[in-house]
C-alpha cells in the first residue's frame, strides 16, 4: 500500500509543557480517511501540524501534493470578506482593474490562467447551498454553518492534492450537511476528515484510530470499524475470563503444594520424635524435604506469575475508555411555572398557513407522535411571543443563518424568571488566559478548590489537566470545560439554553450528553442539526427559526 501522508515520530507540546504527540507514528493512504479518537487525543493538532499550521518538536512529516486544510474554527470577526474568505480577492481586484481599462503587467500576473475566477467560485457556492451569498458581504454577518461551506468552498476552488477536514459537519443544516457528504464523495484526493458525523464516517475507505499514542487503520467505514472493534473486544473479554481462570487454577495449586509439603514436613518431624527412624536418616529425609518444597513453592510461583502476566496483558487489550459524568443540577421546576416570556419581533414571526405549496426544508425531523409521520407545512402556527414553561424541552430547528443563535441571545439578554445557562456555539464563554479550575471558580466563587477538583474529574480534568491554560484545549475539551463551568454555576440554571451542544463531542461523550440531558428535571431549549441526539432528549415542542418567516410551532 502506498501512503500520501507519513508522520515520522512526531512528538508535540504546548508552551507550557504539555504533552499532546509522543513520538507518533502514522500513514495515511489514499481515498477517504476518517480520523477518530476520544476528544483531546491530539487529532486536530496532528491535523494542523500535518498542514503547515503547527510545527513539531521533534519528528518529521512527508505529505505527497498540496495540501488543503478546513480548521475547526473558522474565524469569523473582523472586516474580511466572502472573497477574502476564498483567497480571491486579489484575483478579482486584478480582473476589475483590466475591465476598466488599466493594462498594468502585475494584473495579469495576478490572473494568470484563472481568467473565470468569479463564475468558479459563484457555482462552488451554488453548488454548496450559498446561492444567497454574495462575494463581498462581510464574513462577519454569516452564521457558523454558512462560515464552514464558504471555507470548503475556499479549499475546493484550490483542488489541493489532499484535503484535511475538522469536524466540518459542525454547525451545518441537514441540507448543508447533504451536499458536504456529496462534495466529500465526489472528492478526486485524498481525504483525511477528523469528524463525530456518522453519516460523513459511513463514506470512508478506512477509519484511522488515534488512540493511546498511536494510529491503527481499520479497513471500510464507521460501521466496519465498530463491528470489527466489538468482535475484538469480544475475543479480549473472553481471553480475560481464560486468563483470571488460570490464575485461580495456579493459585489455587500453589496453595495445595504447600499443605502437601508441609504435612510432609510435619510426618517427618513426628517420625523421628516417635524413634521410628535414625536421627541421621531423619536429617536425610528433613533436607530431602525442604529442597522439594523449594523446588515445587518456586515452580508453582513461577505459573502463578505467568498466569498473572498473561491476565495483565488479555486486561490491556479490553478497551475501558473514560466517559465524561455529567450531573445535572438537580432543579426541579414545577410543571406548568412560567419561565419566560418573550416578545418577538417581525423577523421573529412566522405564518405558513398561506404557503402550503412551499417545500419542506430537509432538515426537519418528523414530529413524534403523528400518525402518518409526515410533518408538512400547513400544520405550523406563528407564534407572536414565545412562552418556556417548566419542565419544557424544546428543539429549535432552522437552516443556516435562519437565526436560531440570535434568539437564544436574546432570550438570555430579555431574562427569564430563573437562573439561565446558556452554552453558546462557538464556546466563547471561557478566558483562554486562565486555568479549566480558574475558569469554574469564577462563576462559583464560593466553591472550594477540591469542590471544583472534584467536579472537573467528571468531566476528564482530573489533576495536572484541570491546570492547563483554557487556550490550549482542543474542540472537546474545550466544550467539556465549558458545561462543567455552566453546570457549576452558583446558582445552578433551571434553564438551560445549548447551541448545537453536540459539535465537537466525541461519540461517547455524545451518548453521555444525552443521558444527562434526559435526565434534567429543569427546562431545555436545544438549537441543533443533530435530529438523532434530538430524538433522545425526550422533546415535547418542535420550534422552527426561518430566514423570511421567523419562529413557528408545529
Amino acid at each position: 500500500m502506498s501512503f500520501s501522508i507519513v508522520v515520522d515520530h512526531v512528538s508535540f507540546a504546548w508552551p507550557d509543557g504539555t504533552m499532546v504527540l509522543d513520538g507518533l507514528d502514522a500513514a495515511f493512504p489514499a481515498g477517504r480517511t476518517g480520523l477518530i479518537g476520544a476528544n483531546g487525543s491530539g487529532k486536530s493538532t496532528l491535523l494542523r501540524i500535518i498542514a503547515g499550521e503547527l510545527t513539531p518538536g521533534s519528528g518529521s512529516v512527508s505529505v505527497t501534493g498540496e495540501v488543503g486544510y478546513l480548521p475547526q474554527n473558522v474565524p469569523l470577526a473582523g472586516s474580511r470578506t466572502v472573497s477574502d474568505l476564498l483567497e480571491i480577492s486579489g484575483k478579482r481586484a486584478a480582473l476589475h482593474a483590466v475591465e476598466n481599462g488599466d493594462v498594468a503587467e502585475e494584473h495579469f500576473t495576478a490572473i494568470g490562467d484563472d481568467w473565470d475566477v468569479e463564475e468558479r467560485a459563484r457555482a462552488e457556492l451554488d453548488r454548496l447551498g450559498l446561492g444567497h451569498v454574495g462575494l463581498d458581504r462581510t464574513v462577519a454577518t454569516l452564521s457558523g454553518g454558512e462560515a464552514v461551506m464558504v471555507a470548503l468552498a475556499a479549499q475546493l476552488l484550490k483542488r489541493p492534492a489532499v484535503l484535511l477536514l475538522d469536524e466540518p459537519t459542525n454547525n451545518l443544516d441537514l441540507d448543508a450537511r447533504r451536499r458536504l457528504h456529496a462534495a466529500v464523495s465526489a472528492y478526486p484526493g485524498v481525504l483525511v476528515m477528523v469528524s463525530h458525523d456518522r453519516a460523513l464516517l459511513g463514506l470512508v475507505d478506512q477509519i484511522a484510530e488515534l488512540r493511546d499514542a498511536a494510529v491503527r487503520l481499520h479497513g471500510g467505514n464507521l460501521s466496519d470499524y465498530e463491528r470489527q472493534v466489538a468482535a475484538e473486544q469480544e475475543v479480549a473479554e473472553r481471553t480475560v475470563r481464560t486468563a483470571e481462570g488460570e490464575v485461580r487454577r495456579q493459585r489455587r495449586e500453589l496453595i495445595e503444594a504447600r499443605t502437601k509439603l508441609d504435612r510432609r514436613g510435619r510426618n517427618a518431624r513426628k517420625a523421628f520424635e516417635n524413634k521410628k527412624v535414625p536421627k541421621i536418616v531423619a536429617g536425610g529425609l528433613k533436607m530431602k524435604a525442604q529442597v522439594s518444597a523449594g523446588k515445587h513453592r518456586a515452580l508453582h510461583e513461577e505459573r502463578l506469575a505467568e498466569a498473572r502476566n498473561r491476565l495483565t496483558e488479555a486486561e490491556l487489550a479490553v478497551r475501558d475508555d473514560a466517559e465524561i459524568r455529567v450531573e445535572l443540577p438537580g432543579t426541579a421546576v414545577p410543571a406548568g411555572r412560567t419561565l419566560l416570556a418573550l416578545p418577538l419581533d417581525r423577523a421573529d414571526r412566522a405564518d405558513r398557513a398561506d404557503r402550503p405549496d412551499r417545500p419542506d426544508r430537509p432538515d426537519r425531523p418528523e414530529r413524534p407522535g403523528r400518525p402518518d409521520g409526515a410533518p408538512g407545512r400547513d400544520g405550523l402556527k406563528a407564534l407572536d411571543r414565545l412562552v418556556v414553561r417548566g419542565p419544557e424541552r424544546i428543539a429549535l430547528l432552522g437552516p443556516n443563518g435562519s437565526g436560531k443563535t440570535t434568539l437564544l441571545r436574546r432570550i438570555v439578554e430579555h431574562g427569564a424568571h430563573v437562573p439561565v445557562g446558556y452554552l453558546p456555539q462557538r464556546l466563547d464563554v471561557l478566558d483562554d488566559a486562565l486555568s479549566v479550575v480558574d475558569n469554574v471558580r469564577a462563576v462559583a466563587p464560593a466553591a472550594s478548590v477540591n469542590d471544583v477538583r472534584a467536579r472537573l474529574a467528571r468531566f476528564l480534568f482530573r489533576g495536572s489537566r484541570a491546570d492547563q491554560p483554557v487556550g490550549t484545549l482542543s474542540g472537546g475539551e474545550r466544550f467539556r470545560a465549558a458545561l462543567a463551568a455552566l453546570l457549576s454555576a452558583d446558582p445552578p440554571p433551571q434553564l438551560l439554553l445549548l447551541d448545537e451542544p453536540t459539535n465537537n463531542l466525541d461519540l461517547s461523550s455524545v451518548r453521555q450528553l444525552s443521558q444527562a440531558l434526559a435526565a434534567y428535571r429543569g427546562a431545555l431549549v436545544v438549537a441543533s442539526h443533530d435530529v438523532p441526539f434530538l430524538e433522545t432528549l425526550g422533546i415535547t415542542r418542535w420550534l422552527r427559526q426561518d430566514r423570511d418567516e421567523g419562529l413557528a410551532e408545529s
